[in-house]
Parts: C-alpha cells; sequence; structure tokens
C-alpha cells in the first residue's frame, strides 16, 4: 500500500511526464500520463483531508505545470492558496498558464467541479453552482 507522500510523487510525475509528452505531439502517452495523475488524486482524496494536504505540498513544486494542477485539486479545499498559485501562472503566456486561466474562469462561473465529493456545497457533475462561501 502506498503511503501519502507516494502518491503526491505519482500525481507530480506524471504531471510533469504528460506536459512532456505534449510537448513532444504525443498525445497517447499524455493521456496515459494524465489517468496515472488523476488515479493517484482519487487515492490522495480517499484518505480525506490528509490526502490533500498532502497533494498541498505540490503548491511549492518547482516545476509550474505540478502546481498550477495541484492548484486546480485544491481549489475548494484551500482556495486562497491555489488561487494565488493560479492567478500567478495564468499572468504567463503558453499552455500551463492558459490552463491556468481556464481553471480560474470555471472556478468564477461556478463550474469548478474537481474534488466535488465533500458536504459542502459544490458544483455537481451537472453544472449546479456551488457555495463561494469558505
Amino acid at each position: 500500500m502506498k503511503t501519502l507522500e507516494e502518491w503526491v510523487e505519482e500525481f507530480a510525475q506524471n504531471v510533469a511526464a504528460q506536459t512532456d509528452s505534449i510537448w513532444r505531439g504525443d498525445a497517447k502517452t499524455g493521456n496515459k500520463h494524465a489517468k496515472r495523475y488523476i488515479a493517484a488524486f482519487d487515492a490522495l482524496r480517499a484518505h480525506g483531508d490528509a490526502g490533500r494536504e498532502a497533494l498541498a505540498m505540490l503548491l511549492t513544486h518547482p516545476r509550474m505545470d505540478v502546481r498550477v494542477s495541484a492548484a486546480a485539486y485544491l481549489l475548494r479545499y484551500r482556495t486562497a492558496e491555489a488561487r494565488a498559485v493560479l492567478e500567478e501562472a495564468a499572468k504567463g503566456e503558453g499552455l500551463v498558464p492558459f490552463e491556468a486561466s481556464i481553471v480560474l474562469k470555471n472556478w468564477e462561473n461556478g463550474t469548478w467541479a474537481l474534488d466535488p465529493s465533500e458536504p459542502t456545497p459544490s458544483t455537481s457533475a451537472r453544472g449546479r453552482k456551488r457555495s463561494r462561501s469558505q
């Protein structure tokens, strides 16, 4: 059984590998890595807030793509910190800054739903508005 730290490392490695695959034009391999980091997040989420706290370590990762991906998944849980990461990244140009701006747009318009399983109001898969309160 993997530790939380191992799941966090798997998340980070596969986000980075997906980005690298995209830059090489290898969407098939990129999709394989996306499935792996989503699975790693699901494993972390299964540990509740302890898993989310572990993932929050990546908000300061050296790679922007890893920071942005972690922030995207942590918006509801660590709103201020995640938004700060996304807003900083969105100032740049390129794929990762574009992704950060899309996540922020979805958060603002109430369609963000990457971590909807908590009892607090959130957006469902059908796109209902979630509460903005913290």
